[in-house]
């Protein structure tokens, strides 16, 4: 992959400026939108969607401008390509994450969470995931740096193998063949003995009942933990086994760790409000595991053949775009008839 001056390089008050925007849209998520813990409608849900992604795409044109520093054609196309890397890595950050609505869903249901308390437990288990993926992605491109073997001639042509894109593009493919229609399997799971609730359990004794919106409560003199604390550890510990999937899959679009962290944060950041648009309509979307499927094995594919052939990144958008479009559509058109019978005793 070729080495360009990073943002970070070009620009380093653009860390400011997204560290900034991101504290105070999420100081005014909780301190003055939610301060109360609520039900979510579906308008506030629908806003809140349009505000993140309208974010998002505001900032991917701050990555064009960033890099087009000169207006000369090749300027111009290096701010495309940053550009394209941008929204790639965030549709499919955006793409995978909505597969874990699937999960989220089953978790609430499985602890019996009140509806009003879905947003309070979303917000927190966000904060863990910028705490996470931070490390991950930073961490990350530092090893791939770090692994790249000397050049060598394979099949007639002078490439350098990197050994951690190597192993994480083996991955993704298993992991695309193996989530091929293995979507049912979280049906069954025993989320009270995961390994995030297990943690808390091991810190606190749990109460039986919730507490309001309260992480601790207090019975018969002694503090201890509620289920609501039980949850957040359930979903802190199930994005962290999503991260293993998403954040290999967008090393293959760019080896900037600026636009890859802003690009995952802000597909992370809308996740809440998606999940509540979303949840009563997560019928429309059976196909959606079997596009994920593809669209991991594609970027596992894409990692193995870079040191020969580098799909750019407007070509893997495009196939990115084009499989979870065809993925809702076949949804919307050949719907589960297990989905079709829930809706019609709705």
């Amino acid at each position: 992959m070729e080495k360009h001056q990073s943002i970070l390089e070009l620009h380093p008050g653009l860390v400011w400026g997204f560290a900034i925007t991101v504290v105070i849209m999420l100081l005014l998520d909780l301190g003055i939108f939610n301060k109360k813990s609520h039900e979510v409608s579906s308008k506030e849900a629908t806003i809140w969607t349009i505000v993140w992604i309208s974010l998002s795409m505001v900032f991917s044109g701050v990555v064009y401008w960033a890099f087009n520093t000169d207006g000369t054609p090749e300027s111009h196309a290096l701010a495309v390509e940053k550009f394209t890397q941008y929204q790639a890595a965030y549709w499919i950050e955006k793409a995978l994450s909505v597969d874990n609505l699937f999960v989220f869903i089953l978790v609430f249901g499985f602890f019996k969470v009140p509806k009003f308390l879905h947003h309070k437990v979303l917000f927190w288990g966000i904060i863990g995931a910028l705490i996470f993926r931070a490390i991950f992605i930073f961490a990350g491109v530092g090893l791939i740096n770090l692994t790249y073997l000397p050049e060598m001639d394979i099949f007639g042509t002078p490439v350098k193998i990197n050994i951690v894109m190597t192993l994480f593009g083996l991955f993704l493919v298993y992991a695309g063949i193996k989530s091929w229609g293995d979507g049912d399997d979280d049906d069954d799971e025993d989320y009270s003995n995961t390994a995030g609730a297990r943690l808390i359990k091991s810190f606190w004794k749990v109460s039986d009942n919730y507490d309001g919106d309260k992480f601790f409560t207090i019975q018969n003199g002694i503090k201890m933990a509620t289920p609501l604390l039980v949850v957040v550890g359930v979903i802190e510990f199930t994005d962290v086994l999503f991260a293993v999937d998403s954040i290999p899959a967008i090393f293959a679009i760019s080896d900037d760790p600026f636009i890859l962290y802003t690009s995952n944060i802000f597909a992370i950041l809308g996740l809440r409000s998606l999940y509540f648009l979303l949840a009563n309509f997560i019928h429309m979307f059976s196909k959606l595991p079997y596009g994920l499927a593809i669209i991991l094995s594609f970027i596992g594919v894409k990692m193995l053949i870079a040191p020969w052939y580098h799909i750019s990144s407007p070509v893997s958008l495009g196939i990115v775009g084009g499989v979870l479009v065809i993925s809702v559509i076949l949804s919307i058109m050949f719907p589960d008839k297990e989905d079709e019978e829930k809706e019609k005793l709705d």
